[in-house]
């Protein structure tokens, strides 16, 4: 049977790797998948050495208070795939995690593909002579990444986002306001305050004084947050209950999807939920807070003005993005509010979406499962 080594660190790569089981395994059934998997990759039969939350780390200073751990898991997970050689190793981002242990993995003479390319248009472009060392070949999602590794050597095959051939090209509203209860006369406002626990957080209580001040301005409004886990809806009913005002605000496990769709607008931390809602065609407002010293040093290492996928697709900013900082409920409300009101804005914008839709709409886990076959023959 062939095995493939495969290392998924979160939600969004989770997304990823099932889709790429599952094409692989239309045209190769056999093919067994082991390593570090999400519960969508586990249900199409992947095997997880470890769970896929010990690598759902982000910042800097997070990173430092779970490092011994993390080192350990990956010094065990390096024995395991020496012990047990794959025939192909797939890391799918996670990229500090994942390109060390491809580099060790190539080096014993195992092909290793990288599924997403690290942000290296953003920051820390020098990494990419350390990732030539690393991949046999990177799966890139974004059309301006090919260029950037082509020149430097490195084997790189362009193949699309998922998120844009799973996401229609018009959105449904009014299928999706039915599903969660909503009137067609509501003013509804999604809020995603991010995946992890951590940035729950960061979000949580700016996020309701947020809706608070909004809502002070149109009492119609409607707020939704969806969240994924237990512990960070924990984290947001607390939020909520320190509010001494009423608020209509409804908590969704899940169905993130469905609270853009239904939305009118979209208040979003920065991160993969950016471009879904811009493949929805939502107006949005991108906001982010983490510790103090992860910023600075973020800070620093930026090559770009903008953070969120949808202006860096752009290459200009077409969404507002309210950072660290900036990112206070009264400046959230404002934007949002003044956005909202402008309508050849909103036109503009679904325009500037649709163009980037078609863009990232490749058929990517075919795409990506002819690249990765291409090792297997």
């Amino acid at each position: 049977m062939t095995k493939i080594g495969i290392v998924a660190g979160e939600a969004s790569g989770d997304l990823l790797g099932s889709h790429l089981i599952e094409a692989l395994q239309q045209k190769c059934p056999d093919i067994e998948f082991v390593g570090i998997a999400g519960p969508k990759m586990m249900r199409l039969g992947a095997q997880s050495l470890f769970p896929i939350e010990r690598l759902s780390v982000r910042g800097y200073i997070e990173v430092i208070k779970h490092l011994w751990g993390l080192l350990k898991l990956r010094r065990s997970l390096l024995k395991y795939f020496l012990d047990n050689p794959p025939d192909l190793f797939i890391g799918i981002d996670a990229p500090d995690f994942n390109f060390w242990l491809e580099k060790k993995l190539k080096a014993k003479g195992i092909n290793t593909i990288h599924y997403v390319s690290p942000s290296i248009w953003a920051w820390r472009k020098n990494r990419i002579k350390k990732i030539k060392q690393a991949v046999t070949e990177i799966l890139a999602l974004f059309p301006f990444e090919p260029a950037l590794y082509q020149a430097a050597g490195v084997k790189v095959s362009y193949v699309g986002h998922p998120l844009a051939d799973i996401l229609p090209l018009k959105p449904d509203v009014a299928g999706a306001r039915e599903t969660l209860k909503l009137e067609s006369k509501d003013f509804v406002v999604a809020m995603l305050p991010g995946s992890r626990q951590s940035e729950v957080q960061q979000h949580a209580a700016l996020f309701v004084d947020t809706a608070k001040r909004i809502h002070a301005q149109h009492p119609n409004a409607k707020f939704l947050v969806p969240l994924i886990t237990r512990q960070t809806r924990e984290i947001f009913e607390l939020a909520i209950f320190n509010e001494p005002e009423q608020l209509p605000i409804d908590l969704l496990f899940g169905h993130a999807h469905d609270a853009m769709e239904a939305a009118d607008v979209v208040i979003v931390a920065s991160g993969t939920a950016t471009l879904e809602a811009a493949l929805l065609k939502k107006p949005m407002v991108i906001t982010y807070r983490m510790p103090a010293l992860s910023w600075q040093l973020l800070k620093r290492m930026r090559l770009q003005p903008y953070v969120g996928l949808p202006n860096i697709l752009a290459g200009k900013f077409v969404v507002p993005e309210l950072l660290q900082d900036e990112a206070n409920a009264e400046n959230l409300a404002n934007v949002t509010l003044r956005l909202m009101s402008d309508k050849k804005y909103l036109t503009e914008i679904t325009a500037e979406f649709t163009t980037i839709h078609h863009s990232l709409k490749q058929n990517t886990a075919e795409r990506a499962a002819t690249a990765v076959l291409a090792y297997l023959k």
